[in-house]
């Protein structure tokens, strides 16, 4: 049987350098094979938190913002650029927010940590580093990501468009006339209906498409999302099948966090932790291959596993609780 101590991981963790470039190594290969066909390739873009309450505060784990619980939680903050092309999402480029400034916050007069780098920073650094590594067809976030800034900087690549949510409160300008003359409506005053809207953004020199999804919540409720795409060429129905598309980026969040143990490092540094953390994203990969093979999801894979494991602990007890005949 092959006996794996916990120190021999912990010194690989402290020796080797597992990051993002090493992920991209591991994921080129499946990009390369499975980007051939003609079907858009949509890059979603999005971060998460992974609470750690008990782990030792440094420029890595620390508070962020949590809009799920609408409070600070302590963990690690991490985004993720995941391709999904051929039925598999491969994630190509991730990265950490690390808060490695301290300054004094204006209103309570405290010290806190602050981040050299913002999200939208390294947001446009992802979208970088994919355009360079392989071609992509659209980027899909919410509208956290949403800003002029960050479509100018998508819609320099070439061939590269966006499907963004926007925040029903963004102003816009329903004619390039009606920009210079810098009058402005709410998007919530439109409503646009089968067919897309073309609209003007104040910082944007190119018109995008606006079209609204209206669905319903669990409590009965109606809520609305707005989607601004820089591709005129595409109807309402396409926008929203591309944008559908980003909901893949919450199931790799979800699997990461259930069937990677990517909470579970007993690490204490930020070189190990970090280490642990794109491991555990390569592990991901590795299910996703397995899914493509098996035709089985993450967690149904997990329980295969499990049952197989409970078998095999059953039968070793049913072998120590079987009385040897005495001769």
């Amino acid at each position: 049987m092959l006996s794996i101590s916990h120190d021999k991981i912990t010194r690989k963790l402290s020796q080797e350098c597992y990051d993002s470039k090493y992920l991209w190594k591991v994921v080129k290969t499946y990009v390369d094979e499975l980007s051939w066909g003609t079907d858009p390739k949509v890059l979603s873009i999005d971060d998460s938190i992974e609470e750690k309450q008990y782990t030792d505060e440094s420029e890595l784990v620390c508070w962020h913002f949590d809009h799920t619980f609408n409070r600070p939680v302590k963990g690690v903050n991490f985004i993720t650029a995941l391709l999904e092309v051929k039925g598999m999402r491969l994630p190509c480029c991730v990265e950490f927010i690390k808060k490695d400034k301290w300054e004094t916050d204006a209103k309570t007069g405290k010290e806190k940590r602050v981040a050299s780098k913002t999200k939208n920073e390294l947001f446009r650094e992802i979208a970088t580093i994919c355009r360079k590594n392989f071609r992509f067809d659209y980027i899909a976030c919410d509208s956290w990501f949403s800003s002029s800034e960050n479509m100018r900087h998508v819609k320099q690549g070439p061939g590269v468009n966006f499907v963004m949510a926007l925040k029903s409160n963004r102003k816009v300008a329903l004619s390039e006339d009606d920009k210079r003359k810098n009058v402005y409506v709410g998007i919530e005053t439109l409503q646009p209906g089968q067919q897309p809207v073309e609209i003007w953004l104040e910082k944007l020199d190119f018109p995008l498409l606006l079209t609204r999804q209206v669905f319903k919540n669990e409590d009965d409720t109606v809520g609305e999302l707005y989607l601004a795409c820089s591709d005129l060429s595409l109807t309402s129905g396409q926008i929203s099948a591309i944008y559908k598309k980003r909901w893949g980026v919450e199931e790799y969040h979800k699997s990461l966090k259930s069937n990677l143990c990517f909470a579970k490092s007993p690490t204490k540094t930020t070189k190990t932790q970090l280490n642990h953390f794109h491991l555990c994203i390569i592990g991901y990969v590795k299910l996703e291959f397995l899914k493509q093979r098996t035709e089985l999801n993450h967690f149904a894979m997990k329980t295969k596993i499990y049952q197989a494991a409970i078998s095999a602990a059953h039968d070793a007890l049913k072998k120590l609780s079987t009385v040897k005949s005495v001769a």
